[in-house]
């Protein structure tokens, strides 16, 4: 269940790269390892963040964790739905549970491609 058109990081935040505009959420393997998510921080549209620097945070009934930026560049849309509804995370990872959009600086670095994401999910499960 990881999309081979989707770049993804070791933090477990996937992002598909259209142009300039960076989509951003959390993996399959992410959401199924926290649980039922009852509470997303998002950052404001305007925002900017360096690669891996943290940039909120979800809450669900098993645990709390961060959410790092997995490219560098600026908020130009947040997924405000996920306020009343962050188990659409849980339900649609790589669908309506997206999180944000950015507007790239730069060429995204470091992001593994499914098969290296693959690799990194297997060694976490065992």
């Amino acid at each position: 269940m990881i999309p081979e058109d989707l770049l993804y990081s070791k933090s477990h935040e996937w992002v598909m790269v259209e142009g300039d505009i960076a989509t951003v959420g959390i993996t399959h393997f992410a959401q199924e390892q926290l649980g039922d998510m009852t509470f997303i921080e998002l950052p404001e549209v305007g925002d900017t963040f360096e690669a891996g620097s943290e940039m909120g945070s979800v809450e669900s009934v098993k645990a709390a964790s961060e959410i790092y930026a997995p490219v560098t560049g600026e908020i130009v849309e947040v997924n405000e739905a996920l306020e009343d509804a962050p188990e659409m995370v849980n339900e649609e990872p790589y669908g309506d549970g997206w999180m944000l959009k950015f507007k790239i600086k730069g060429e995204p670095e470091g992001l593994l491609d499914a098969e290296a994401y693959t690799a990194v999910v297997e060694s976490e499960a065992h």
